[in-house]
C-alpha cells in the first residue's frame, strides 16, 4: 500500500533494487567476520553502511537502501540467519562446479534476522528507504532438494508456504523499523520467460532442469508473495530479473509470457529489466495488469559502460507513453551485486545512479513541457 511518505515520491522517481557493489574494505570485513572481534567489526561496518547510504543520496537517487553490504549473498544471508540449510548439494552452473545452500532440517527462526540492519538505515537517512528480501518461490525453486530436504520437507511446496509465513513475519519486521518499501525478489518468476526452459530444453544451470508449468506455478506464487503483502503498512514492490552473475544474465526473454499472469497480484510496483539486452522490451508494459505500477530498469548492472541520461529519459518516455507517466518509476536493471563478490566497482556504480537520477529529472522537465 502507498503510504504518506511514499505518496510523496516526485514523478518518475528514482530507485536502487538493493545492493551495491561491495569496496575492498567490505569484503576484507566479510572474510574477516568470524575472526573479528565484534564489537569492532560491527563499528566498521556501520561506518561502511554510512558511506553507501550518503553515496546514493549524492548520486540524487530517491529511494536507497543499506547496499545489502552486510550480506555475502542477497539471498544465502537471510537462509543462513534463520537456520535450517546446510551447503551439500553439488550442481553445475555456467561451467562451474559448486556447492549450494539446500534446506536440511525444519526452519524454526522466529525473531526478524534483519531488525537491527532495517533500523540503521530508516535511521540515519531522510530518504524514502527500501529493503530487500528473497521472495518463497525463489527460494523454493533453489534451495529444496528432493535428495536432502524432504525428510524436513516432503514437498516443494511445503517448504515454500512455511518460507512464506517467515518471510511475512520478517517484512512486518522491516516496517516497524521504519523501512517505507519492501521489496521481494524473484527471479525465478522470470524463468517463465525464458521459451528454453519452458520446452525442456537444457541450459546451463543444472538445478533449473525441471519440468516447467506455468499455469500452475505462477498462481502459487503469486499466492505466496500476496500473504507476505496482505496487511503491510507500506510499499511492496516484486523485483523480477534475468539474474546477474558475472556481469552475465541466466535466463533470456521478454516479460509477454508473465505479465498476463500477474492479474491476481496484490503488490503495489513491479521492477523489471528493460536495458540489457535479452530482457524486457517496452512495448511488453501493455500486458501490465491494469491495478500495478512499473519500475523499468533504464540503467544496465551487466556491461561496464552504460548510456547517458538521455537513453534513460527515452525509455521512460516510452514506458510513461503506455502507463501514463504517474504509474513509472526508473531503476537500475538489477542490484549492481547480489553476491559480494560480483566485479562491478562502486565507482561504477556512482556513476550509473548519477545517469540515472540526471535522467529522470530530464524526463520531468520533458514531461512539464508537454501540452495537456
Amino acid at each position: 500500500m502507498k503510504t504518506e511518505r511514499t505518496g510523496g515520491l516526485p514523478l518518475f522517481f528514482t530507485q536502487v533494487i538493493g545492493s551495491l557493489p561491495r569496496p575492498q574494505l567490505v569484503l576484507d570485513l566479510l572474510r574477516r567476520q568470524d575472526r573479528a572481534d565484534p564489537a569492532r567489526y560491527q563499528k566498521v561496518m556501520d561506518e561502511m553502511i554510512l558511506f553507501a547510504i550518503r553515496l546514493q543520496e549524492e548520486a540524487g537517487v530517491d529511494v536507497v537502501s543499506d547496499g545489502e553490504w552486510r550480506r555475502r549473498h542477497y539471498t544465502d544471508e537471510f537462509l543462513l540467519r534463520v537456520g535450517g540449510f546446510d551447503r551439500v548439494r553439488e550442481f553445475h552452473h555456467q561451467g562451474e562446479t559448486k556447492h549450494a545452500l539446500v534446506v536440511t532440517r525444519t526452519m524454526s527462526h522466529r525473531e526478524p534476522v534483519f531488525r537491527k540492519d532495517a533500523a540503521f538505515l530508516a535511521s540515519h537517512t531522510d530518504r524514502i528507504t527500501k529493503f530487500a528480501l528473497p521472495s518463497p518461490f525463489l527460494i523454493g525453486i533453489r534451495y529444496w532438494d528432493e535428495r536432502h530436504s524432504r525428510d524436513a520437507y516432503p514437498t516443494r511446496e511445503s517448504f515454500m508456504e512455511h518460507l512464506a509465513g517467515i518471510l511475512k513475519n520478517e517484512a512486518r519486521g522491516l516496517v516497524n523499523e521504519g523501512i517505507d518499501i519492501v521489496q521481494l525478489d524473484d527471479p525465478a518468476l522470470t524463468y517463465f520467460c525464458d521459451r528454453r526452459l519452458t520446452s525442456g530444453e537444457k541450459i546451463h544451470d543444472e538445478r533449473l532442469h525441471k519440468e516447467w508449468n506455468p499455469d500452475k506455478e505462477v498462481p502459487f506464487a503469486v499466492s505466496l508473495v500476496n500473504s507476505i503483502a496482505e496487511g503491510l503498512a507500506a510499499e511492496v514492490h516484486l523485483h523480477c530479473c534475468h539474474s546477474v552473475y558475472k556481469r552475465m544474465s541466466d535466463v533470456k526473454g521478454n516479460y509477454a509470457p508473465l505479465l498476463p499472469r500477474l492479474g491476481g497480484l496484490t503488490v503495489d510496483r513491479l521492477n523489471l529489466e528493460f536495458a540489457y539486452d535479452d530482457t524486457g522490451e517496452v512495448d511488453d508494459l501493455k500486458l501490465l495488469p491494469a491495478h500495478l505500477s512499473v519500475g523499468m530498469g533504464v540503467v544496465d548492472v551487466r556491461k561496464e559502460q552504460t548510456a547517458g541520461p538521455d537513453r534513460v529519459a527515452l525509455l521512460g518516455e516510452k514506458g510513461a507513453g503506455i502507463l501514463g507517466a504517474g504509474r513509472v518509476a526508473l531503476n537500475p536493471d538489477c542490484g549492481f551485486a547480489p553476491d559480494a563478490y560480483e566485479p562491478p566497482s562502486i565507482d561504477e556504480a556512482f556513476t550509473k545512479l548519477r545517469i540515472l537520477a540526471d535522467g529522470a529529472r530530464l524526463l520531468r522537465e520533458r514531461t512539464k513541457t508537454q501540452p495537456d
